[in-house]
């Protein structure tokens, strides 16, 4: 659905995107996921034909955005970060605008707005102001008038920003339907959101894509952990000396000694450590593998940066 080669983009002397790939296929929910500035934004701009690279290719459902940019967007629903609303017209009014402005034929519009409607949960907000909803509603309605069309790309950049906790998980519940119908890249800085939401992340920092996997892969490591009952000599250097350690490192952690141990990849450590642990009589209070969490990956490569 998605094909971006050698995407560059330059503001004055500033270079945002330091010539990235990707690609996103039909039916996945993408995070696109950095800090601020880290070029998430200028990547959907030229995505959805607001705004020129200076070198690259963007494709869409097969389609040069460059040379095909009004067929592109007819594909896309986008919802940008500070939704687009009319205050003064009421939740039908926008709507029927904008199926208007989407060229949807009359005979159709009937049924595109009521699809779009029941599906974001607007159905008693028609006749209201927009002015008057909660935040939570008005960003409905962007994801409304985005989806009005029956997009195949939906892209969402912070929809979620601003939301209070309820109004979160219900937007959360609101995109994973829509990925029914629709392929969806996900824009956000806030990773609790990404991993409730994505089945797969883009990591983007300083303009270059530092990471592309899905959530699954990302969590699994060739690492362990090895939890002690108290303090016992010598068992960083045994550790080291198993086959496929690289790296013994002592967590500062309050209570009971706790090493992390690096494996390399593919090595399944655990066996191994039990077995040694057993022939040394340590005093073995836990041993796992590690978990990465997404937070501990983004942090990691934050300092690498």
């Amino acid at each position: 659905m998605i094909k971006v080669t050698e995407l560059t983009k330059y503001y004055g002397t500033v270079q945002a995107l330091k010539g990235i790939d990707f690609e996103v296929k039909a039916g996945e929910i993408v995070g696109l996921l950095g800090p601020n500035g880290a070029g998430k934004s200028t990547a959907i701009k030229i995505l959805t034909g607001y705004l020129q690279p200076d070198g690259g290719q963007v494709e869409v459902d097969g389609l040069d955005v460059l040379t095909h940019t009004r067929e592109v967007q007819a594909r896309i629903g986008y919802l940008p970060e500070n939704t687009p609303l009319y205050p003064d017209l009421s939740v039908q009014g926008y709507l029927k605008m904008m199926a208007d402005m989407r060229e949807i034929p009359p005979d159709e519009q009937l049924a595109r707005l009521s699809e779009a409607i029941y599906a974001t949960g607007l159905a008693e907000r028609l006749t209201q102001p927009i002015r008057q909803l909660s935040k939570g509603f008005r960003q409905r309605v962007g994801l409304a008038q985005a989806i009005l069309h029956r997009p195949k790309l939906l892209i969402l950049d912070e929809p979620t920003v601003g939301l209070d906790p309820t109004q979160i998980v219900e937007i959360r519940g609101l995109i994973k339907r829509l990925a029914r119908h629709s392929t969806i890249l996900f824009s956000s800085h806030i990773l609790p959101e990404v991993e409730a939401v994505c089945d797969r992340v883009i990591i983007v920092m300083n303009g270059e894509v530092k990471e592309d996997a899905r959530l699954s892969d990302l969590a699994t490591t060739a690492d362990a952990i090895l939890v002690l009952q108290e303090k016992t000599e010598g068992v960083d250097k045994v550790l080291r000396g198993l086959s496929g350690v690289k790296k013994v490192d002592l967590l500062p952690q309050n209570g009971f000694p706790t090493y992390r141990i690096t494996g390399e990849a593919k090595s399944d450590l655990c066996p191994s450590i039990y077995d040694v642990a057993r022939q040394q009589s340590w005093p073995l209070r836990e041993l796992r593998y590690d978990v990465r969490t997404l937070e501990s990956v983004f942090n990691q490569l934050a300092t690498a940066v």
